[in-house]
């Protein structure tokens, strides 16, 4: 169960198709700040294809702080599809209890983050994530790291 942040009832839950429009919301205001080098066109894209192709596919944990959705964790195997949380709600361990919950279910994992965003390479690095490529995004033209975080080396 996550902690308690200022006197707020916190959940990490199964997502459930009611909750689209708010992770909808922490997405794209999440997006908006970790990835201002990415274009609108391929944002609109990647709004159409959250709920059209990334969801039905993905294991999605949100994180509610008083019946509001304010971040979500998506899995697929064992990769990090996704993870953000609203910037309002940012540098209060969101981040840190959904991953912490993946790594509870799913063990060592990966995930892809763009080179250019300091602040989610950041939060990796902090988690114990260590780099293994770097390679092109074909779908935006932007260079992302492969990270790994293996549960082994962090006993």
């Amino acid at each position: 169960m996550p902690a308690t942040i200022h006197g707020m009832n916190p959940v990490i839950r199964s997502y459930e198709s009611t909750d689209l429009d708010a992770l909808l919301d922490v997405w794209m205001s999440a997006s908006r700040l970790a990835h201002p080098f990415l274009s609108p066109e391929f944002l609109a894209q990647e709004r159409e294809n959250i709920p059209a192709i990334y969801l039905p596919n993905a294991e999605t944990w949100v994180y509610e702080l008083d019946h509001t959705v304010v971040g979500f964790i998506a899995l697929l195997g064992n990769e990090v599809g996704a993870i953000f949380v609203n910037p309002t709600h940012q540098k209060r361990g969101i981040g840190r209890q959904l991953m912490d919950h993946a790594v509870s279910v799913r063990g060592d994992l990966e995930l892809e983050v763009f080179v250019d965003n300091p602040t989610g390479r950041g939060f990796y690095q902090h988690y114990g994530f260590v780099s293994l490529e770097q390679k092109l995004h074909e779908p935006s033209g932007h260079p992302v790291l492969r990270l790994r975080f293996d549960t082994a080396s962090t006993v």
